[in-house]
Formats: C-alpha cells, sequence, structure tokens
C-alpha cells in the first residue's frame, strides 16, 4: 500500500467514528442538537482540511518552480545549524551608506501588478477554499431559516471539526 492511501484510509477510518459519535447524538439527545452538531462540525472540517490541502499545493507549486530563497548554503547548515557563529547586525551597522540600504529596500518592496494579483487570487479562490466556506455560510443560513439554530450547540460544534481536521491535516503534510 502506498503511502497517500495509507494516509487516505486513517483519516476516513476517523471521520467513520467522529460521525458514529455525532449520529449517536440523534438517537440519545434531539434532531436539532444532531443538525447543530453536524453542519458545524462538518463546514469547519472542510474549510479546515481544504485550506490545508490548497496551502499544500501552493508550497509545492512554488518548490517545483524553485521560487523561494535560500539563505544559507547546505554545508554551513550542516556545521552551524543554528546560526551561532554569524556575523550579527549589530556588527554590519557601523559602515553601512543608509541611503544605499534604504534604496535597496525600496526596490525589493513589491508593487500590486497583474503578477502578484494572479499569485494571492489563484491561492484564495481554490475550489478547495471556497467551496467550504460556501457550505459553511448555507449550512447556517438553511438552520436559521428552519429555526432551528442553537448557537450554544453550533459554535462549540466547530471546534470538533477542527480538532478532527487538524489530526487529519497533519497526515496531510507529511
Amino acid at each position: 500500500m502506498t503511502m497517500m492511501r495509507k494516509l487516505v484510509i486513517k483519516t476516513i477510518k476517523l471521520i467513520i467514528i467522529v460521525e458514529i459519535v455525532i449520529l449517536s447524538s440523534y438517537f440519545f439527545i434531539s434532531h436539532v442538537f444532531y443538525a447543530n452538531l453536524q453542519i458545524a462540525s462538518l463546514s469547519s472540517f472542510l474549510v479546515i482540511l481544504g485550506s490545508a490541502y490548497a496551502h499544500k499545493k501552493m508550497v509545492n507549486s512554488q518548490v517545483l518552480q524553485k521560487n523561494f530563497i535560500e539563505d544559507r548554503d547546505a554545508l554551513d547548515v550542516i556545521d552551524d545549524p543554528y546560526g551561532l557563529y554569524e556575523e550579527k547586525e549589530e556588527d554590519k551597522i557601523q559602515d553601512v551608506d543608509f541611503k544605499a540600504v534604504i534604496k535597496e529596500e525600496r526596490a525589493k518592496i513589491k508593487t500590486l501588478d497583474l503578477k502578484t494579483i494572479k499569485e494571492g487570487a489563484g491561492a484564495s479562490a481554490s475550489l478547495f477554499r471556497v467551496v467550504p466556506y460556501l457550505f459553511l455560510v448555507l449550512g447556517f443560513i438553511a438552520l436559521k431559516n428552519n429555526e432551528i439554530l442553537e448557537i450554544a450547540v453550533y459554535l462549540p460544534s466547530i471546534l470538533l471539526g477542527i480538532v478532527v481536521a487538524s489530526i487529519s491535516s497533519k497526515s496531510l503534510s507529511a
């Protein structure tokens, strides 16, 4: 079995266990409690998991494009992994032309151009992020319109989805 398949099976088992607990609330407590618990936990689960997956995809694409800055070379990291022997900033400041530093820093500032807008919009408008938020909003509206929204149940139920998604997304980042 591949590593990804094991992670998917582990996540599915976790979801099934949580769903059994949620379903038991229907039989032992009430259908209103069940509806609030189910919608809140599922929507927060999908939001967290979708955001984690979209972030992982974005990071992987940046790594494949080699669009990152590496400050230290590999040998330096091996010799001094914590940067204990590096020159401190206070030592460098004594003989620096401040006008040149200011010009250099201004050149580094990203301006709002089409490329940066495209990168930001692509990450935030991912279907893995938009669909769970849509589910969250529509679920909340459905509960409110059917007059079964119980805020005292709904808000803590969001925490359940966050915990389950955090556990699942940790396996995603492996």
